[in-house]
């Protein structure tokens, strides 16, 4: 497909270049053709000589001789550029038969041969492509793809992801499937070797494999390189196997109109005033001003601190002229479960998109968008990856002052992680929220109640889309490990402050620090000595 359109951006330069040499061509006839300049001219007879008449038939037969010349010149040379368009025209149609456009492979049914040769002649060209056979030069370090390695019981993979582990057992269906298939496949290959059919071969299984090696290019195909057990201890097997991806097919071409699409935000809350103050000034400037089609439900949880979160709701909706709101309160100990599940059920409306939230979330306009375009009734439910934020104070602690909320909201590492182990920031449809059961009122407190769910959408036929998205944050707050917690809890607690304070390189400054000020001390006492 590549060199189709390569030659395809070629070919207006060769015809360029044609019309170029023409031109040229044209050029050098017509200053042939143009009489010399006196200096250049040729001694002509003069008229009264007994030799004039001859003398001027023998110049003009002479130009003439090379006028003939110069016409089989410019002939020859318009044939070989014509042969060369030619030999040009044959290679772009070759590439065409070589390598098809993606697109015939699904839009020619009326020809299935064709399209299943066409099919296999890109797969094949996918190999080539791919780094299998050589090598290819990259620009820097960070553009290498690494491969990761298994065994028939573990993989050991550098982007560990969810698990956390860089070694584990492949838990995903997929990943295992793939690796058993790609086994099974090296052995029957092993079995079924090519040449003598007659000759006796030792028969492997899959206790011969040792290990083996894969890496994906997202856009040509997995390869991958197994090793088993030779026939001695020092001799060993090599199968190489590659993957090919194929060519891009379209799905679907859809407009999706998201005008009339409203977003109930609802946030379960008990106490924590001056945060739902801070969680309002973001509300009203990306939900209310920048987006404008959002409603708000607050479940609030007792009675202490009620009348401060009511006065800034109130106080909100006079200020920005909002009216889209809901307060309901109850008399009870706080369960976040309980709180979203009686905010969606409490909508009398058509079906609305839900965003479940906590009031520690920052999110951007973009987000909301984000969250209408990824759910659809029925079909999917969205559940964002968000940006944790570190301790802005350890962040930023070199600084003179702490920037301001929206200048710390950058992506990076050394100011936060993406908390992949969070399922709590959700949006789905509410008929399908009421569809798969709810949450399970029966947990009570924070945690848990969020994994829950997330795994109702997992074992149903709802498509679940988990993604990082840029503009969904989780702003710090100091995490409280309690006496009441048994020491195993205490200590898991403390390891989950830890990874939210700061990065490892950071937290290692803390650990360090005195090391660190008894160098520059050393240092600048040197530096005076001299």
């Amino acid at each position: 497909m590549m060199l189709r359109r390569g030659f395809i951006i070629f070919l207006p330069r060769l015809i360029g270049l044609l019309v170029v040499a023409c031109c040229s061509v044209s050029i050098v006839y017509m200053l042939a053709c143009t009489p010399r300049g006196d200096n250049e001219q040729l001694a002509l007879p003069r008229v009264h000589s007994p030799t004039a008449k001859e003398g001027y038939e023998a110049i003009l037969q002479e130009r003439e001789e090379q006028h003939r010349n110069y016409i089989v010149s410019l002939k020859k040379q318009i044939a070989q550029l014509k042969a060369e368009l030619q030999g040009r025209s044959e290679q772009l149609k070759n590439v065409q038969d070589q390598f098809p456009d993606p697109l015939d492979v699904r839009l020619d049914p009326g020809n299935p041969g064709k399209a299943q040769a066409n099919l296999l002649a890109f797969l094949r060209s996918q190999i080539d492509r791919a780094e299998v056979h050589s090598g290819v030069k990259l620009s820097t370090e960070y553009a290498a793809v690494p491969f990761e390695s298994f065994t028939l019981q573990k993989v050991y993979q550098l982007e560990t992801g969810l698990t956390r582990h860089p070694e584990e057992k492949p838990v995903r269906k997929d990943k295992r499937d793939e690796l058993v298939e790609v086994i099974e496949l090296a052995v029957g290959s092993l079995n079924n070797p090519e040449g003598d059919s007659n000759a006796k071969y030792r028969v492997y299984t899959a206790s011969d494999f040792i290990e083996g090696i894969y890496r994906t290019e997202k856009d040509k195909g997995t390869l991958y390189e197994l090793t088993f057990k030779g026939d001695t201890k020092h001799q060993f097997k090599k199968i190489v196997l590659f993957r090919p991806f194929g060519p891009v097919m379209k799905v679907k071409n859809e407009n999706l109109n998201m005008a009339d699409t409203l977003i109930n935000v609802i946030v379960p809350l008990a106490k924590r005033a001056s945060k739902f103050r801070q969680f309002m000034q973001n509300f009203r400037e990306m939900g209310i001003q920048q987006d404008g089609r959002i409603h708000l439900t607050v479940v609030y949880f007792g009675k202490e601190q009620m009348n401060e979160v009511k006065s800034i709701l109130e106080n909100t909706s006079k200020s920005a002229n909002f009216k889209n709101f809901t307060f309901i309160q109850l008399n009870e100990e706080f369960s976040r479960g309980k709180g979203l599940d009686i905010g969606a059920r409490v909508w009398k409306g058509s079906n609305v998109v839900l965003f479940f939230c906590d009031v520690d979330i920052y999110f951007t306009a973009e987000f909301l968008n984000s969250c209408r375009l990824n759910t659809q009734p029925g079909k999917k439910v969205f559940y964002p990856v968000l940006f944790s934020q570190y301790n802005p104070s350890i962040i930023y602690g070199h600084q003179d002052s702490i920037p301001s909320l929206e200048q710390q909201l950058i992506i990076k590492k050394e100011t936060g992680f993406w908390r992949d182990f969070g399922f709590g920031m959700t949006c789905q449809y509410r008929s399908d929220f009421i569809n798969i059961g709810g949450f399970d009122l029966d947990i009570k407190g924070w945690g848990g109640e969020d994994v829950h769910l997330y795994r109702k959408y997992l074992h149903s036929n709802l498509i679940v889309i988990r993604t990082p998205v840029r503009g969904l944050f989780h702003l710090w707050h100091e995490k409280r490990c309690v006496d009441e917690l048994t020491p195993e809890q205490y200590k898991m607690c403390m390891q989950s402050k830890a990874m939210n304070e700061a990065s490892h390189g950071q937290l290692g400054m803390l650990v360090f620090r005195q090391e660190i000020e008894t160098h520059l001390h050393r240092q600048k006492l040197n530096s005076k000595k001299t």
